[in-house]
């Protein structure tokens, strides 16, 4: 790498706060397609939260229902659950139409 190249991916490394290792990847990988390596953690890492919630959403569910089932009325706690899992639907396509861009 000349002195020029350094110092280019010195300015990127300040103005994006990304190692050169991370600069050098997404610029190498990810340049046809023009989505960084940042983009595809932040991706990543917003399906991981999504799935996270969903885990802890899906056994309130299970809880609820059981409750249901053995007394026979609805909990109102499960409307709460539902409006939950409305909102986590709404981040999932969210998500999933961010793909498409």
């Amino acid at each position: 790498m000349s002195e020029a190249e350094r110092a280019r991916l010195y300015v990127l490394e300040e103005r994006t706060g990304r190692s050169p290792s991370e600069i050098l990847v997404s610029g190498a990988l990810y340049a046809e397609d023009s989505e960084s390596l940042a983009e595809r953690r932040a991706l990543a890492s917003e399906l991981m939260a999504v799935r996270r919630y969903l885990a802890a959403l899906s056994n309130n569910v299970n809880q609820l229902a059981r409750q249901a089932n053995a007394t026979g009325e609805f909990p109102e706690e499960a409307r709460t659950a539902l409006d939950r899992v409305r909102v986590i639907a709404e981040r999932v396509n969210a998500t999933v139409e961010g793909l498409g861009r």
